[in-house]
């Protein structure tokens, strides 16, 4: 076997690109073959997102299959030999834990996040280039560039909402302070800054030997309204009928000290406060449904069945709605709803229930969960990512819903709120203020900002961090800087090794990063000509765009191996998707909810009937819906 690996990999070396001579070496046979074509089609030019829609499924799927064999790394020990009875636990508990029947400690709060990357030690060049630097040249916005009609505030207030249900770094107790160097000093906000350090952990494991501690939980299980504790989850819940604790007026309840009543309450603002009271309304509204079908249900199984409703409704809408929008291409319209339902549909999968593997009936139903041989997590690379503040804009442009609709349903502005006005303690009152349907319609008709260079919010670069309850924190922080400083503390890789490593081509000069002169000029004025030096999260907005993508196509293979492992990982959205677990009204109910707008349909009528236009509501909602297309969505080819 050995003689025929080399046989087929020596002629091979020829074409590779260099820089994957060893990760080919380390292949299985058929690895080395797929990898082979897809690897041809990134050299020879031949653009997967132009080819008809079922060529670049097949890409993406042979390209998702490489970087789960080689691109998903254990951080931490794994238990041997434990085992619990997933019957004993058939509801998600408060702290994650009991989810994966071989692990009963995977993705529960406190586990240590993953890497799809080995660690790249940047202790020596923490400050190189300066990191106040890299955010004033390259990240600072300018003047607002926005997504024209494509994504919305919703959309931007969505992200942010998933964010507080998966990830969130245990800090240390030591700070570190950045100080503006001279060249940028008179346009940072903040001469200096303080924060904590993220706390790095010992494994216990000898590949890889420190790690950090997620302290929400990274299931999909909604902690973002539950909590990722036992202690949080009691202060939410009435402990009458399953249901949590919310407002007369249709928003989150406060405390004496103004914070949220609410699963996840640190670094919050009014936006993302609207979602989260949204979705509480869902759950109660669960709860009030299985009432109704069987009235002998008690406080404890309604909450439990609610919470794995609720948490399935989130998790569609992200799959089949968000992100479709955020990479609106028919592919990935294909290649999300094949995640869901399986390359059979709905309306088979309606009828007939899960058939075949996860490629025919979705990785929804599966038979049992896959993690790939390594326990689930989220990972630095997956938070380095989703660093995506650039969505906010300057000002939210509140709506006169009052008046009657204009063209598309479009209502008058009537005024223009300061963003900073609308975060934190502030941003909780001035929410009351304004009222959930203000809210909702202004942020569905606002589009959001484009992920790209000097489009990172100036208000953020003054920004009062808070604490876990939601308490302010004294020191101030210029968040694009911390964000560049962090993954490098966090060792994720820089933009080219970044791409390498998974099995992107790299860049050999700035031109291949983007056509734009004057960022052109200043990668060289920061970076010189070291490419290996571009930090990561330059290089991701730098990046040339796929049409119709909002994100980059490195981000985007990242999201392609994760987004599909949230799913197939867990147990309640395979093994355990049924009626047992969901009851019949349960499932029925994740099963007819196909996307945002049903949910708002639900609870405001009214909104989505005299509002949207649309067709999603993370689209801006005066746009034109979408239009029928004749052509089977596999058989279309990307104009």
């Amino acid at each position: 076997m050995e003689f025929l690996k080399n046989l087929f990999t020596a002629p091979l070396h020829r074409f590779i690109h260099k820089d994957f001579h060893e990760v080919v070496s380390r292949m299985t046979l058929i690895d080395k073959f797929l990898f082979l074509i897809v690897h041809s089609m990134d050299k020879l030019g031949i653009l997967w997102h132009r080819l008809p829609v079922f060529v670049g499924l097949f890409y993406l799927g042979l390209r998702r299959h490489l970087h789960q064999e080689y691109n998903l790394f254990n951080v931490g020990k794994t238990p041997a030999g434990v085992r619990f009875n997933p019957a004993d636990y058939p509801y998600r508990t408060a702290n994650g834990e009991y989810n994966d029947p071989f692990n009963e400690g995977a993705g529960s709060e406190g586990t240590f996040f993953g890497r799809n990357i080995l660690p790249a030690d940047q202790k020596h060049k923490l400050l190189k280039p300066d990191p106040l630097v890299v955010a004033t040249k390259f990240l600072s916005r300018r003047s607002f560039k926005d997504t024209g009609k494509q994504f919305n505030m919703i959309a931007a207030t969505w992200i942010q909402f998933m964010i507080h249900d998966w990830i969130d770094h245990l800090e240390d107790t030591n700070q570190v302070e950045l100080v503006a160097p001279r060249e940028v000093a008179d346009k940072c906000p903040l001469s200096s800054f303080k924060f904590y350090k993220t706390k790095e952990v010992p494994t216990g494991f000898y590949e890889i030997k420190e790690g950090h501690l997620n302290v929400r939980t990274p299931w999909w299980d909604g902690s973002g309204i539950y909590g990722s504790n036992a202690e949080r989850l009691h202060k939410l819940r009435t402990f009458k009928d399953g249901k949590l604790k919310i407002a007369k007026d249709g928003l989150l309840l406060h405390d004496q000290n103004g914070v949220a009543v609410t699963g996840d309450v640190r670094n919050t603002w009014a936006g993302l406060s609207t979602l989260q009271a949204l979705f509480v309304k869902e759950h109660n509204a669960v709860c009030d449904a299985l009432k109704r079908e069987d009235p002998d249900l008690g406080d404890e199984e309604l909450y439990r069945h609610a919470r794995l409703v609720t948490s399935a409704v989130i998790a569609k809408v992200h799959t089949i709605d968000w992100t479709v929008e955020l990479l609106k291409t028919d592919t990935l319209l294909a290649g999300m709803r094949i995640n869901w339902y399986g390359i059979l549909g709905k309306k088979f999968k309606d009828t007939f229930g899960h058939v075949g593997g996860a490629i025919l009936g979705g990785f929804v139903g599966m038979k049992k969960p896959e993690n790939h041989g390594v326990p689930y997590s989220l990972t630095e690379e997956f938070t380095s990512v989703y660093r995506m503040h650039a969505l906010l804009p300057d000002t939210l442009n509140l709506r006169d819903i009052d008046a009657q609709p204009g063209p598309n349903k479009s209502p008058p502005s009537a005024e223009k709120v300061p963003m900073e006005n609308l975060v934190g303690h502030k941003g909780e009152k001035a929410l009351s203020a304004i009222g959930f349907e203000k809210r909702i319609v202004s942020m569905g008709h606002q589009a959001c900002g484009a992920l790209e260079l000097w489009n990172y919010p100036l208000w953020l670069r003054d920004l009062i961090p808070q604490n876990t309850d939601g308490t302010d924190r004294p020191d101030h922080v210029d968040l694009p800087a911390l964000e560049v400083y962090r993954d490098r503390e966090r060792k994720v890789a820089r933009y080219n090794e970044f791409r390498r490593a998974l099995l992107l081509i790299p860049i050999s000069k700035w031109e291949d990063l983007t056509e734009d002169k004057e960022a052109i000029e200043v990668l060289n004025e920061v970076y010189g000509d070291d490419v290996e030096e571009l930090d990561l999260q330059v290089g991701l907005m730098a990046e040339k765009k796929i049409k119709g993508f909002a994100i980059s196509e490195t981000a985007f293979v990242i999201f392609l191996l994760m987004a599909s492992r949230r799913l197939e990982a867990d147990r309640f959205f395979t093994s355990s998707f049924n009626e047992e677990t969901y009851t019949k009204k349960g499932l029925e109910w994740v099963n007819t909810t196909e996307s945002l707008k049903d949910v708002l349909h639900r609870h405001y009528p009214e909104i989505t009937e005299k509002w949207m236009n649309s067709t999603s509501a993370f689209s801006v909602w005066d746009s034109p819906p979408n239009s029928h297309n004749p052509i089977p969505l596999y058989l279309r080819v990307p104009q």
